[in-house]
């Protein structure tokens, strides 16, 4: 019986030293600086997890403390590190609204840009590289509207030639987009809906690689719907400005079957969009020809 209450007081005593180690751990980080400098080494080391606790606590316990605005900017990057975009970008709004003339908050509207940038890419996407303008452009067109905010707000800002390019790259990826719609449409013949889809590359991404393709979508559509004069004007630009387009041929000519393997088209598959069709669609994809970022690199001589 004294065995057992003996053992019943030590295991009391070390638990007891342990509730006091921890007390004592956890106060060391009770001071605004202390969770600030513990925040930023956690940072230093990737230990994005207990960085952001520590930064949370930080900005619950010392709202208007002379660390508080660097601690907010300091949890956009954590959050953004850690795979948390949704949360990177609320709290970098919530920066923005509280510190709109902050020296910073550039830096808030550049991280919001960044964390739409790879809103989409899931770990899937990080590890085995996919076709990113097949997916819903949604986060795209987030990022472009933050980044474009950046611009417009500090176009001087030293993130502003990093959002440029990113800008380029998210517009160019749009337009790609369109133009896998417009090939979906053919498919369907819904043929109007395609010519939109081109009709809108051209106006809202004039300088992007997929504008030959748009152009091929608006001859190839207004051709099935028996526009052929305006179908033949913007020919006329196509053959202009990218002769060597894949479906000219050496006279310049359009190959209406181009786009095309299975050419037959019928009165039902039209009116249902092509439901209760089994038409395979080519349709327009020229990436590896005018857009530098797919176009294969020459074969080595051996």
């Amino acid at each position: 019986m004294l065995k057992r209450l003996l053992t019943l007081a030590l295991i009391g005593s070390l638990a007891l030293l342990t509730a006091c180690s921890s007390s004592k751990k956890e106060e060391k980080f009770t001071s605004e600086a202390d969770l600030y400098n513990a925040a930023e080494e956690q940072l230093e080391h990737e230990q994005w997890e207990v960085a952001i606790k520590n930064l949370q606590k930080l900005e619950e316990n010392f709202p208007f403390g002379a660390y508080a605005e660097q601690g907010q900017l300091e949890l956009i990057y954590a959050y953004y590190n850690y795979n948390k975009p949704d949360e990177a970008i609320a709290t970098a709004n919530r920066f923005i609204r509280l510190h709109p003339q902050h020296r910073n908050v550039d830096y808030a509207y550049y991280m919001m840009g960044l964390s739409s940038f790879t809103k989409d890419k899931g770990m899937f996407e990080r590890i085995m590289p996919t076709d990113m303008t097949k997916r819903d452009p949604g986060a795209a067109r987030e990022s472009l509207a933050n980044f474009t905010q950046l611009l417009n707000r500090f176009p001087d800002s030293p993130y502003a030639a990093d959002a440029k390019k990113r800008m380029l790259f998210l517009r160019n990826g749009l337009a790609r987009y369109e133009i896998h719609v417009a090939n979906y449409y053919f498919k369907r013949q819904a043929y109007v809906a395609a010519i939109s889809r081109g009709r809108y590359v051209i106006e809202n991404y004039p300088q992007a690689p997929a504008v030959p393709d748009a152009l091929a979508v608006m001859v190839q559509g207004y051709h099935l719907i028996g526009m052929q004069d305006r179908a033949d004007e913007v020919l006329q630009v196509l053959r202009t400005n990218y002769p060597n387009f894949p479906a000219l041929n050496k006279k310049g000519e359009f190959d209406y079957d181009y786009a095309f393997q299975d050419h037959e088209r019928n009165f039902l598959g039209t009116i249902t969009l092509g439901l209760f069709t089994k038409q395979e669609t080519i349709g327009f994809d020229t990436r590896e020809l005018y857009d530098a970022q797919y176009k294969k690199a020459p074969r080595l001589v051996k």
